[in-house]
């Protein structure tokens, strides 16, 4: 039987996501515990996508089989007794057999949080100690720039080959609380550092080193890739996977 969880976790502490020979990753932490629940069996977990290390996550999403029979409230209490302590699962269901987390994905919303005020060294894991005043205005402008449908190429790593980069962001804005910035982007789905690359060169934006325009000019190849900056990933959190 086919199950979807929704898991959150602290990403401090681990080398990504993706499971790597002799690192601590999610994935294989996740492996790991399904292993003993599915009568040690080698069980896959496919998730609705990758995110770097030290980027956390409050509702990551990822299916797998099991050969055993097991109610969802077993499940879920099994997994969280056989986790550590910076991974949870919020919950599971049950899917259809031809259901898949990361190709049904209907739209994924990311957050970064960055703190304008004084150096907290408490959430120093949790939110980018960016610790100087930014231009919201400008920021709050440029960011528009990003809504629709664009070729994100240049905001990506030069690591992703794919034959098409062209991604639709929906929403994108940004939020102040006192002296925490909340950058908010919901789109059908994001490259590798494509969300760091874009709050990096709104913050640049935010300090004066390049002009409002300068994210509709890097969209339409009109302005130089060192343009763009790569932001902390701490202050990175994946909030909501949206299946169709």
């Amino acid at each position: 039987m086919r199950y979807l969880i929704k898991f959150s976790y602290d990403g401090s502490n681990f080398y990504g996501y993706q499971k790597q020979p002799g690192k601590r990753t999610v994935e294989g932490e996740l492996e790991r515990a399904l292993y003993d629940i599915n009568n040690h069996t080698v069980t896959r977990i496919y998730s609705s996508g990758r995110t770097d290390r030290g980027v956390h996550a409050k509702g990551q999403t990822a299916h797998f089989d099991l050969d055993i029979s097991i109610t969802l409230y077993k499940l879920k209490c099994a997994l969280n007794s056989l986790l550590p302590d910076d991974i949870h699962v919020i919950e599971a269901i049950n899917v259809d057999n031809d259901f898949h987390a990361r190709f049904m994905v209907k739209n994924k919303t990311y957050k970064y949080y960055l703190n304008m005020g004084e150096y907290n060294p408490v959430d120093r894991n949790s939110i980018h100690q960016y610790n100087k005043e930014l231009n919201i205005e400008k920021m709050s402008t440029a960011i528009k720039d990003l809504i629709g449908t664009h070729d994100f190429k240049i905001f990506t790593s030069k690591e992703v080959v794919k034959d098409n980069y062209t991604r639709t962001i929906y929403e994108a804005n940004i939020e102040k609380k006192d002296n925490l910035l909340i950058f908010k982007f919901t789109g059908n789905g994001f490259m590798k550092y494509q969300v760091r690359n874009m709050v990096g060169t709104l913050i640049k934006i935010g300090k004066g080193k390049l002009e409002s325009g300068t994210i509709k000019k890097l969209l339409n190849n009109e302005a130089p890739e060192k343009y763009i900056f790569t932001a902390k990933p701490e202050g990175l959190y994946l909030e909501e996977v949206s299946y169709k």
